[in-house]
């Protein structure tokens, strides 16, 4: 290990930055958020320098650097393009014993900058020993992805509360696992969704319930579900906050559609049920499904509810929330990219177009009372319009005899994507009278979304995803 890692504490202590241009700005920037004193030593400021000169945010010393100007610093930071006075400047400092670093030269520096993720009061640093910034900053910008910005506030919980659960639990060992515990669970899921009252709340639930004799803090406390949208298909598509809950799950209860790689992104031993569903064929009913999730969390689990596309786009997560809510158990929803969205964009169909369409409509396929046999279909003629419909494939050839019978144009552009935005993703364009025999002949099957109106007429000039699909062209007489 090149360098020992160590944060210093400048807070109300008198730096000297060396250096009056851009570089310096950025340095004065970053110990000025460490709440230091901060004098500018410089014949010249930067624009950006100025302004923090007029905000009374640093003392600026329009002077050359002499050994004296170190007199009463505790931190100093050189930021100069010249190497002769980088090292007089380091010389001095370490002669005097004062930490110094000099920007983009290790040789000089007695400490170095690491790459940073603040979620004050929790701060990692990241450094390469001076080998290469830039792959510390590469490294940083992953991590960060990773650690939403609220985890400062779940930090900021457990400091105001640490005297107290000491007084509470004085063993160790019972007081670290009561953290553990705390710290991994539903009241991380509460602070990082905003909702502190409710965190506080069940924070004194929790010391409340730690406190009681064994016998009677025997059952584990209630777990927590997130319902989770996983998008179209494409991995890559997940939300931040998606991933983040799937790599803490400890049940993952997924449908038909969520993809093998998808999966995979979660904890390598959380466990994995298969509720899903498709025509014709349920794995769990919905009742059971529901009924599944409320005892999962009351043993304690953090369950993710992992669906396809958005959980309240034709995902029936209003009817499980409802019974979450029912039962009293903690929840959370986090949205996911929605089939009509992936797949039309990776399809090179947009959904609205000014000179093709205004608006768009969202339809399923099939309902509980059968193959969309109760929609009312005239609303769905306008041209101006267009209309996705999902889960529609086996359902389509009345779809179609319905909308043709209240007036749309059997040669209305249309299009159906098979599992879309994945590399077997395949389409199929042609008219609405036509598209159901092509998919037919190509081998389309479920999943497949469908999309009618005029927008599909760009796919073959915006088309750009992938080389797998098949392109059938729309006849001449169809346009």
């Amino acid at each position: 290990m090149k360098y020992l890692p160590v944060f210093l504490n400048v807070q109300d202590a008198p730096c000297l930055v060396i250096g009056g241009g851009d570089i310096a700005q950025r340095k004065v920037h970053s110990i000025l958020r460490a709440g230091a004193h901060v004098t500018v030593l410089s014949p010249d400021l930067s624009p950006g320098l100025q302004a923090l000169l007029h905000q009374n945010k640093i003392i600026w010393q329009k002077a050359l650097f002499t050994v004296e100007a170190l007199k009463g610093f505790k931190l100093v930071i050189s930021a100069t393009n010249q190497r002769k006075v980088n090292e007089f400047v380091a010389a001095s400092a370490m002669s005097l014993g004062i930490p110094v670093n000099v920007v983009d030269c290790p040789d000089l520096c007695s400490f170095i900058f690491p790459a940073l993720i603040d979620r004050s009061p929790i701060i990692l640093a990241i450094s390469t020993g001076g080998a290469s910034p830039i792959l510390a900053r590469v490294l940083r910008s992953r991590l960060e992805s990773l650690i939403p910005n609220r985890y400062g506030r779940l930090a900021g919980l457990a400091e105001r509360a640490r005297e107290r659960v000491k007084k509470a639990i004085p063993e160790a060992t019972h007081r670290r696992r009561f953290w553990e515990e705390t710290l991994q669970g539903g009241l991380q899921d509460l602070i990082l969704n905003g909702q502190d009252q409710q965190a506080e709340r069940e924070f004194d639930r929790l010391l409340d319930v730690a406190c009681k004799p064994s016998s009677a803090n025997s059952a584990k406390t209630t777990g927590f579900v997130s319902l989770v949208g996983a998008g179209p298909g494409d991995p890559e598509l997940l939300t931040l906050k998606a991933l983040r809950i799937l790599q803490e799950a400890d049940v993952i209860v997924h449908d038909r559609l969520v993809s093998d790689g998808i999966l995979r992104l979660g904890r390598t031993d959380a466990e994995r049920i298969d509720v899903g569903k498709a025509m014709s064929r349920h794995t769990l009913p919905q009742e059971q499904i529901n009924r599944l999730m409320v005892s999962l969390a009351r043993k304690g689990q953090r369950v993710v509810r992992l669906k396809g596309g958005d959980p309240f786009i034709f995902g029936r997560g209003g009817e499980e929330i409802e019974t979450l809510m029912e039962e009293g158990i903690p929840f959370q929803i986090v949205p996911g990219i929605t089939a009509a969205i992936g797949c039309a964009a990776y399809a090179g169909i947009p959904l609205t177009h000014r000179d093709y369409a205004q608006s768009v409509s969202f339809v399923t396929g099939h309902s509980r009372e059968g193959l969309g046999c109760q929609i009312d279909w005239k609303p769905f003629v306008n041209t101006q319009q267009t209309l996705v419909i999902y889960m529609g494939l086996q359902a389509f050839p009345a779809i179609r005899d319905s909308l043709i019978r209240e007036g749309a144009d059997p040669h209305r552009p249309a299009a159906i994507i098979e599992e879309g935005t994945t590399s077997s993703q395949r389409v199929v364009v042609g008219s609405l009278e036509s598209l159901y025999e092509k998919a037919t002949a190509a081998g389309i099957k479920s999943p497949a979304l469908i999309i009618i109106g005029e927008v599909v007429r760009l796919h073959s000039k915006l088309t750009w995803f992938g080389s797998s699909k098949v392109h059938e062209s729309m006849e001449s007489t169809e346009l």
